[in-house]
């Protein structure tokens, strides 16, 4: 049983501490943004052989519990045997709805989320993975993600395939954004009160919407384990605020995409976000660590320490 496992299983016996906080490297992006995934600011564009030693580079440090890839990701990263680091769960995603869609010269995130699955679960090489929702509050949408999520289970039950949910924002909607993390919360629930407990998700990944919102999603059942997912680049402090935030809101699990990439060094960031998830920073001194770290290492950042410990993102609170 490997590390993510064992967190896991200690999560739902609730005899976990605060030091089984599940940290999780999103590399799927290439499910979204294709080539223009493979960006760093300031730097380019990556090569798939450099975004495969990038991964490498972040798994040899032992900092995450997972990493979260494309089924063609996962299958090079197969023959390049990462997977004898046993602590370290892999994951594929296991769809990608167009609302995921960012596309150089591309509409598809002004439009309305259609469901879709490119992957095959009977093809993907590995027996986990993430699956995405998005509900926009008109039921004929709603209704036709649910028949979707309802046959990717079956056929998930088929295979032998074990999933955690993704659920997302509505993408095209009336629904006041004030309303999206209430909205969330009874969607979520609602959708799971039609499972048996052995079809449900491992772990579910939200956004965090307000503070409020995720606390009673958390409280609610202390069985599901929640996760948070990361949006936007930002600031530094925004993504350690945001972390420490959703973690004292209850959340056991940060599943961090373009946060972890476009840091300038993301090993050195993903040791400060698991000292703050560890208790040994706050938000605000990770930051100046991180720029320690950084001007240690000869590298220079794109913000001054001063507007890098700036919270930028509203979803914040000061």
């Amino acid at each position: 049983m490997n590390r993510f496992r064992q967190k896991l299983a200690r999560m739902r016996a609730q005899c976990d501490t605060r030091d089984d906080f599940i940290l999780v490297d999103a590399r799927d992006a290439d499910m979204a943004g294709g080539m223009s995934a493979f960006c760093r600011p300031g730097q380019g564009m990556m090569t798939k052989a450099e975004f495969l030693a990038d991964i490498h580079n972040v798994v040899s440090h032992d900092l995450v519990d997972m990493v979260l890839v494309s089924v063609s990701t996962h299958e090079d990263l197969l023959a390049s045997h990462l997977t004898t680091l046993r602590d370290i769960q892999l994951a594929v995603r296991a769809n990608d709805s167009s609302d995921l869609w960012r596309i150089r010269a591309g509409t598809y995130e002004s439009q309305k989320s259609l469901p879709f699955r490119t992957a095959t679960l009977d093809q993907a090489l590995c027996h986990f993975g993430l699956y995405s929702l998005t509900f926009n509050g008109e039921a004929s949408h709603d209704v036709m993600v649910l028949d979707q999520f309802r046959a990717f289970r079956r056929e998930a039950r088929e295979t032998g395939f074990e999933y955690f949910l993704e659920v997302f924002n509505p993408n095209q909607t009336d629904i006041d954004p004030g309303d999206f993390g209430d909205f969330l919360n009874d969607m979520i629930t609602r959708c799971l009160a039609g499972m048996r407990r052995d079809e449900m998700p491992h772990l579910l990944k939200i956004p965090f919407n307000t503070t409020e919102s995720l606390s009673s999603l958390c409280r609610f059942d202390p069985r599901m384990v929640i996760g948070i997912m990361g949006g936007g680049s930002g600031t530094t402090r925004d993504c350690l605020e945001l972390l420490g935030q959703a973690q004292q809101a209850g959340a056991r699990a940060a599943l961090f995409g373009r946060k972890i990439l476009h840091a300038e060094d993301p090993v050195l960031m993903l040791g400060m976000m698991r000292s703050v998830t560890d208790g040994v920073l706050t938000p605000a001194q990770a930051v100046e660590f991180y720029h320690q770290g950084l001007a240690e290492r000869g590298m220079t950042p794109r913000l001054c320490v001063r507007d890098d410990c700036e919270i930028t993102e509203l979803r914040l609170s000061r």
